[in-house]
């Protein structure tokens, strides 16, 4: 990869330091479908109170129901990633980009729906 500064062209080089192991990209890349899962957990949550809020709650407290829920998928899915998934282990820029990006656009959804209901 040429990167170019200024009036300095420098080579970078892929280094085992740039990679990360395949557990840290599957549960990386677990963290931001985990957001988008529960930004929509939340919606569907919000929308159908007589169904899925009561199931939840007849569980116990909704907040805990739905905590639970997020821990699960996120396991399942860092484990599942790491065993069938791509390899993502060269590309922490891309894990780091969805991560990040995950919980952003889940951060944007729950507000999008919360500031509609204030309209």
């Amino acid at each position: 990869m040429t990167v170019t500064f200024a009036d300095t062209t420098r080579i970078l080089t892929t280094t085992e330091s740039d990679q990360i192991g395949v557990y840290t990209a599957s549960f990386g890349i677990s963290l931001g479908l985990t957001s988008l899962f529960n930004a929509l957990l939340v919606v569907v949550k919000e929308t159908n109170e007589h169904t899925v809020l009561a199931w939840m709650k007849a569980a116990g407290h909704h907040w805990v129901t739905h905590g639970v829920l997020d821990l699960v998928v996120f396991v399942i899915l860092g484990f599942a990633l790491a065993r069938f998934g791509q390899n993502w282990s060269s590309s922490p820029s891309k894990v780091t980009a969805l991560a990040v990006g995950g919980v952003v656009v889940g951060g944007l959804i729950v507000t999008g729906f919360f500031l509609r209901q204030l309209v």
